[in-house]
């Protein structure tokens, strides 16, 4: 497996501006240059397709031909509730719904217990516009790659291990990958 230094030593960013496509984000938040999506150069010799989420940098990189890639900014798990390793997208929504797991009620009831029937999908729902489900051997990790009702949150290692982002960027890496897409976490 690829270490985090050998990836962060083998990226640079492009001299091209942001996407401007999918760098939209609510006018009440404005996200910093740092963490808009842009083209940058990968050196390594990655798959195209391939995810790889750096929650230290909180940087997510779709890997979208040879030495070439998208980089996101994302919100990360804090401390001792991330998911590291590699996984596979085996399920993807459009305003998906949302349950707690039975982890974060236990941790944090008063926060959570209310929402153990679910909520609905839809601009309210924790998980924002889009989520892209994370498998390992053919089981749920109950960790996701999902926007967010909390734009805030992109930069910050706050989540209770999902990989959060703005919900137009979530939307255009849910456009450009398909199910079956590798995800490393580093």
């Amino acid at each position: 497996m690829i270490s985090r230094r050998e990836f962060l030593a083998s990226t640079a960013v492009l001299a091209a501006a942001p996407l401007s496509a999918a760098a939209n984000t609510p006018p009440e938040f404005e996200l910093s240059d740092e963490l808009r999506p842009r083209y940058v150069r990968i050196n390594k010799d990655l798959p195209a397709g391939m995810i790889i989420v750096v929650p230290q940098t909180h940087f997510l990189y779709l890997v979208t031909e040879p030495e070439k890639g998208i980089r996101y900014g994302v919100g990360v798990g804090r401390a001792g509730l991330e998911f590291q390793g590699r996984a596979i997208i085996e399920r993807k929504a459009k305003w998906p719904s949302w349950r707690p797991t039975d982890s974060m009620i236990e941790r944090d009831p008063k926060r959570y217990a209310r929402f153990a029937d679910g909520v609905p999908g839809g601009p309210n729902n924790p998980l924002g516009a889009r989520a892209l489900y994370m498998y390992e051997n053919g089981i749920d990790t109950y960790y996701r790659i999902h926007g967010t009702t909390d734009p805030t949150s992109i930069g910050r290692s706050v989540s209770n291990g999902c990989i959060r982002m703005i919900n137009e960027h979530v939307a255009d890496l849910y456009e450009r990958v398909p199910l079956g897409t590798e995800v490393v976490v580093l």
